[in-house]
């Protein structure tokens, strides 16, 4: 196992927690100044929605966009500007709402339900909302409150979260997986979402210029004298074939080979793409009885002529189906183009 210093652990850090600030996520952005700004004089706070596939980095972003509100303004201890919290897994909207009083670290997790708790517990939302001078809540992994649930449920849902948002004076952002969406049918809620976004995959197919941009913006954060050209056509296409145009598993793979060079004190070259490759995608060695047929199956794309390289991106995106007759069929898994090559692309 190769060791890293401390310099070099932070500089992988570092890139890891980078973001680059590509046209959509400054809309985004944009849009979360808009709504805690638009909350001083509306009576009505608006809300939006904001959704995306697993691994485009919906999460990184909102992470991202409350340290920077809390780095460019002055705020005391007790308050908190921006407040993300995530939905508490199959336990239903009252843990849930028991989960952001424990972010806010006012409340603790472990009350016990009695009559009439599901009221005081919304209006103990509020209050310390106001009392944290919250202006902007975010909800992420919305989808998980929603799904599996009927339209009485959803509508519960709806009006609780309506009802704090109206009282507190705060502004909600619903983060999700794309069949979050079904909140914004509820009634309570489809006036209120006046801003509605969607975070996608990149797209060699739709837009290739817009993926070259984003890789050029990544470069920037690499811990090298002179950043790396990762917009080359064949670094592009090569990095395209690995993460399929999904942001996380991009940014993962890259930091795998940035690791690499880092180890040996040299800038990232084509070869520490192709050692990282096989760490993350190749049998083991000793598995000699299967290693030559998967290597076959799964030829390293940064050892192929360009016209080789095989890509596969996203056409379908995952999807929820409440018609589905058993509950592990109602989540529907993305659906990939089969692979195809540059010059077999350009035919269609």
């Amino acid at each position: 196992m190769n060791s890293l210093n401390d310099a070099q652990i932070e500089q992988l850090r570092e890139f890891n927690d980078c973001i680059v600030m590509h046209p959509l996520v400054k809309v985004i952005f944009d849009d979360f100044d808009e709504l805690r700004l638009n909350r001083k004089f509306q009576s009505d706070p608006q809300c939006m929605l904001l959704t995306g596939d697993t691994g485009v980095g919906k999460s990184h972003l909102i992470n991202h966009y409350k340290k920077r509100v809390l780095a460019s303004q002055n705020y005391s201890r007790e308050t908190i500007p921006i407040l993300v919290s995530r939905i508490a897994i199959g336990k239903g909207v009252d843990a849930t709402l028991i989960q952001m009083l424990a972010d806010l670290e006012l409340f603790g997790s472990s009350q016990r339900k009695k009559r009439g708790y599901s009221t005081d517990l919304t209006k103990k939302i509020v209050e310390n909302l106001k009392r944290a001078q919250v202006e902007l809540l975010i909800i992420n992994e919305f989808q998980e409150l929603i799904e599996f649930k009927g339209q009485k449920e959803r509508q519960n849902i709806a009006n609780k979260l309506k009802y704090i948002s109206e009282e507190a004076q705060v502004p909600i952002v619903l983060v999700g997986m794309p069949w979050a969406e079904q909140i914004a049918e509820e009634p309570q809620w489809s006036s209120r979402l006046v801003r509605r976004r969607k975070l996608e995959y990149f797209s060699l197919q739709k837009d290739s210029k817009y993926y070259r941009q984003y890789l050029m913006g990544l470069a920037q954060y690499m811990p090298f004298d002179v950043p790396p050209k990762l917009e080359n056509k064949h670094t592009a296409v090569a990095l395209f074939a690995v993460c399929k145009g999904q942001n996380r598993a991009l940014k993962h793979f890259l930091s795998e080979a940035i690791k690499l060079a880092v180890i040996k004190g040299r800038g990232l070259e084509n070869i520490h793409f192709v050692e990282a490759y096989k760490n993350l995608y190749l049998p083991l060695k000793e598995d000699s009885s299967t290693s030559n047929k998967k290597s076959e199956d799964n030829p390293n794309p940064f050892t192929q002529n360009l016209q080789d390289i095989e890509i596969s991106e996203v056409i379908e995106p995952s999807r929820y189906n409440p018609n589905a007759m058993e509950a592990e069929h109602m989540l529907v898994a993305s659906v990939y183009s089969d692979p195809q090559t540059l010059s077999q692309l350009r035919c269609k």
